[in-house]
């Protein structure tokens, strides 16, 4: 697949100045809108999850004409709600040496040093606030004996900063943002549309001004039209068909604004996460992740020999090979996911893996119950050791978990610049939607602080600055008609090839060429060959793929079949990047990049920048976001 270079691009909205005072600075900068003229806007949010339920419910608490959409039948089912283990924030509550700068930090780090600083400083300032402001909401965390709100350690860190809600945090956040939202539609500055998904994006006069979307229920193609667009949609892990995200999860709103050109960043970050239920089968068609709090008690081992097929109690303790604390004494069992995950793989690679195929590790709590008592390990992990049992049929309490790493949130996504606005003006992009604050690894407990942070108090300021200038006027009829055609079209096209295979067993084979060749470890080779293979597939998939039923009903074969055409796209996207970045940084491992420990190693002299892809008529054109220390030295991580 052939690329050229672009002109560099320049984050142009960051404020300078001491880094502490960056976020004030934008904000006293940014332009207001007068109460009265807030009602005079309106504002479209596809998404209902942390990042979108929370920005539709303030963009309404402000006074704005807000509608959301979600293609659920609820915005209580947004993917958010499946998140367990916890949310970062600096409170120090435990006194242990935290801080808004050592958040800063660990973060700027975990992420193997591809972020922005200015972004990450504010995120770890603003997270202290969103504490508060869940509290508020009744959001019911986790308090010790005093009353003070309870705190855990997460991978990456060496304080205990994690506020959690057992192993519901998500569920209880989103629940408090739901809350919120609802309390807007109730008062009338929120529209809510549920069972709509998002198939195109209007530009018109070189901005973001609606969307044309389809009622999944009736076939209907509507048309709505803002003066501004904020893309809350989450990420695009599905792309690898086996995933932690929910069926659901798919690419096509933001890769729709890539289209009408939104740059796309970093798409071959993706984060796999070592904490999830080995595959047990062929027919499965999702993954389930177990809250990386697990690593908390939990200790991670395999046996010291290959092919040690004995069950684990019976292998002695002088047998065991607790690899993580050996190769990183430091932080043990709380390595970063993309570590942890590498290391899993490697000792699995040898032949010391457990579990059918011996794709597993023991995530064992034996010295955890001896030390705390069954009693206290139920309170705080009760429910994920339920889970577990009812999918494996094993007692957690009485033998080990089995892991292995799988595909879990990506850190790319759409650029945006510090207001959170894209290459596209009037397209804000929130939440895992954007690529903004993680670098090329994001650490545990983070998406639910950045979800928070963008939607509660990032978004909400800087959208005022581009909306103090409208209202943007009426919306060129030519520009609306010219989207709704081109969705109306490729609808057709769907269901007119009437071929022989379905959407998911294309999907399927989709996903063993991204985990493949693009998975956890990615060499040339590999990616040459699934550049090879992606678009031959796709051009079966226009040719032989079949999609029943209708477009003017309930159609979920229609809907998967967009849905996977897009994943082609953007895997295609993947794995270019992938190649073009020749270094290893956080989840992105070239094999060809590790030193001599197999650990990544980064290129700073030429892959210290942002991957912006711009969609050109003659291909992908690469520009490059040059990345700035000033306040974190860029050095070769280290969690020994």
């Amino acid at each position: 697949m052939n690329y050229t270079e672009g002109p560099d691009i320049r984050d142009t909205k960051a404020p300078s100045g001491p880094i502490e005072e960056r976020w004030e600075k934008r904000k006293f900068s940014a332009k207001l809108v007068n109460p009265a003229n807030k009602r005079k806007l309106n504002v479209i949010v596809v998404g209902t999850g942390l990042a979108g339920g929370s920005a539709a419910a303030t963009l309404g608490e402000l006074g704005y004409n807000v509608k959301s959409f979600c293609y659920q039948d609820s915005p209580r089912r947004a993917h958010s709600i499946a998140a367990q283990g916890g949310i970062n924030a600096a409170k120090n509550y435990r006194g242990d040496g935290d801080s808004i700068y050592r958040l800063f930090y660990d973060t700027v780090k975990g992420g193997d040093f591809r972020a922005r600083e200015s972004n990450v400083y504010r995120l770890a300032q603003v997270s202290v606030n969103i504490i508060d402001q869940a509290v508020a909401q009744g959001v019911p965390f986790a308090r010790e004996y005093g009353g003070l709100l309870d705190t855990r350690s997460f991978g990456g860190a060496q304080v205990s900063r994690t506020f959690y809600a057992r192993g519901q945090t998500g569920q209880q956040l989103l629940l408090g943002a739901y809350q919120a939202l609802e309390r807007q539609v109730a008062a009338g500055t929120v529209e809510m549309f549920t069972r709509h998904e998002m198939l195109e994006l209007i530009v018109s006069d070189g901005r973001a001004r609606g969307i044309i979307v389809r009622d999944m229920v009736t076939g209907e193609i509507e048309r709505h039209t803002a003066d501004a667009v904020v893309l809350a949609t989450g990420g695009y892990g599905n792309v690898f068909y086996l995933s932690t995200n929910a069926k659901g999860c798919n690419t096509t709103a933001i890769w729709r604004a890539h289209e009408k050109g939104a740059y796309f960043a970093n798409p071959c970050y993706t984060q796999i996460h070592p904490t999830c239920i080995p595959v047990s089968g062929e027919y499965q068609s999702k993954l389930t992740l177990m809250s990386e709090s697990l690593r908390n008690d939990g200790r991670v081992w395999v046996p010291l020999s290959k092919g040690d097929s004995r069950a684990p109690g019976e292998i002695p303790e002088e047998e065991r090979d607790y690899y993580l604390e050996r190769i990183y004494p430091a932080f043990g069992n709380l390595v970063p996911r993309d570590i942890a995950s590498r290391a899993a793989k490697n000792v699995c690679d040898e032949g010391r893996g457990v579990g059918p195929g011996g794709l597993g590790v023991y995530l064992d709590f034996r010295d955890a119950i001896n030390r705390l008592g069954r009693d206290a390990v139920e309170k705080k992990y009760g429910n994920l050791f339920e889970m577990y049992e009812r999918i494996t049929g094993e007692n957690p309490y009485d033998t080990p978990m089995r892991i292995y790493p799988a595909v879990h949130y990506t850190m790319g996504g759409l650029w945006v610049d510090y207001d959170l606005q894209s290459t596209i003006p009037g397209l804000f992009v929130i939440g895992e939607a954007n690529f903004s604050d993680h670098g090329a690894n994001r650490l545990g407990a983070s998406a639910l602080m950045q979800g928070l942070a963008d939607g509660y108090f990032v978004l909400p300021t800087t959208i005022g600055d581009y909306l103090a200038n409208g209202p943007y006027g009426e919306v060129d009829e030519e520009a609306v008609a010219e989207a709704e055609i081109k969705v109306r079209e490729k609808i057709n096209k769907l269901l007119s090839i009437n071929g022989t295979r379905t959407p998911d067993s294309f999907h399927r084979e989709l996903g063993k060429i991204m985990w493949d060749y693009c998975g956890m470890e990615r060499t040339e080779e590999s990616l040459r060959k699934a550049l090879e293979l992606i678009p031959s597939l796709r051009e079966e998939f226009w040719r032989n793929v079949k999609v029943s039923g209708t477009a003017e009903e309930l159609n979920q074969v229609l809907e998967k079949a967009g849905r996977v055409a897009d994943f082609f796209d953007l895997a295609e996207l993947m794995c270019l990047d992938a190649l073009v970045r020749t270094e290893s940084c956080g989840g992105h491992f070239r094999a060809e990049s590790q030193d001599a420990d197999g650990e990544a190693l980064r290129d700073d002299e030429h892959f210290a920048h942002v991957s912006a892809w711009e969609r050109g008529p003659e291909g992908p054109v690469l520009h490059k976001e040059p990345l700035e220390y000033e306040y974190v030295k860029m050095s070769q991580r280290s969690y020994k």
